[in-house]
């Protein structure tokens, strides 16, 4: 039998207890983190791809995240998170607005060191990184995925720009050196807030990238869309300028796309639409569509996840199939 391709996802599973998502409800309590990509990207791979989780989870949670991944059919045999012995990752998120959020962090599952990284690295022919706390690399373990795994390298920065206040608020912060991070990825996800924490303005971010050997640089924008710029020549995975970094000749092709509406409008739930929009985005270049195709399924896919609770249910959801939820 032919064996199947593999994409490798690092983030963190997070508990999440949300407050404000509708007022007239308690706090609910809920898988998030990692869980809205793995949702996706079960839903948006093809079926000659599977995705093997490299991801830590706390002992307090390990069985349920097990179980979780369990319920996925894109999981490859056998994949389970990795459990450590800490108490894992939980987050307090109190909605302002429909687009406007504070999270309070506690828990603390360690980062991953190279030593411990490179083995789960083999045999892997794509690497989906979502920054989901924002501790999972420092930047010299993620030179280091650069410098030794070949396939596309996709990541979601967010978490990184978040700093954790002594009270467990996350706030945004600067990014030191943002030339050496964006030299780590073929591809990078940010949204607006995010972006401003990098540089000044969205084409100045792409600059940035582009100089590093960066193919495509997405902003996401919540109810507004999102805002692309895509290297010359760039239009699927197969015209990634790696190995050679070439430098970038040629008219940059950018576009701001509107999102999709949503079933329910204002009164759906944006919780991890970021993340669903990139691991669509990216399942479905690895499955060989063209940008601006997967780009359009990512649209659908986030504003689906706008009409679903949680990430429990999800995946079947976004494929349109009936949801528990």
């Amino acid at each position: 039998m032919t064996r199947k391709k593999r994409v490798g996802v690092i983030g963190s599973f997070v508990w999440d207890v949300i407050y404000g998502r509708d007022p007239r409800d308690a706090p609910v309590e809920e898988w998030g983190g990692i869980t809205y990509a793995l949702g996706a990207l079960d839903a948006a791979l093809p079926s000659d791809w599977e995705f093997v989780p490299i991801l830590k989870v706390g002992s307090d949670l390990a069985e349920s995240a097990r179980q979780f991944i369990a319920n996925l059919g894109r999981a490859a045999p056998n994949a389970a998170p990795i459990e450590v012995p800490y108490q894992n990752n939980r987050v307090e998120i109190h909605y302002q607005s429909d687009e406007r959020r504070c999270e309070m962090l506690s828990g603390g599952v360690p980062k991953w060191s190279w030593l411990g990284l490179k083995p789960l690295l083999n045999n892997l022919d794509a690497l989906y990184i979502n920054l989901i706390s924002g501790f999972e690399l420092d930047l010299e373990t993620a030179q280091l995925i650069r410098q030794h795994f070949r396939g596309p390298i996709y990541c979601d920065i967010h978490s990184l720009l978040l700093a954790v206040q002594p009270n467990g608020l996350r706030t945004l912060q600067p990014l030191p050196n943002p030339a050496a991070w964006c030299r780590c990825f073929d591809l990078i996800q940010v949204n607006e807030d995010e972006m401003s924490m990098m540089t000044s303005d969205p084409m100045a971010l792409a600059s940035i990238a582009f100089a590093e050997g960066v193919s495509f640089v997405a902003i996401t924008l919540g109810k507004r869309g999102v805002v692309y710029f895509a290297a010359p020549g760039f239009d699927r995975l197969s015209d990634l300028r790696r190995p050679t970094l070439a430098p970038v000749s040629g008219p940059i092709r950018t576009a701001k796309v509107p999102a999709k509406p949503t079933r329910h409008g204002d009164s759906g739930d944006p919780t991890g639409c970021g993340d669903v929009w990139g691991a669509t985005c990216f399942s479905r270049l690895l499955a060989g569509d063209k940008l601006d195709a997967a780009i359009d399924r990512a649209l659908d896919a986030a504003a689906r996840n706008v009409d679903h609770r949680g990430a429990s249910g999800l995946a079947d959801y976004l494929r349109g199939e009936l949801s528990i939820k």
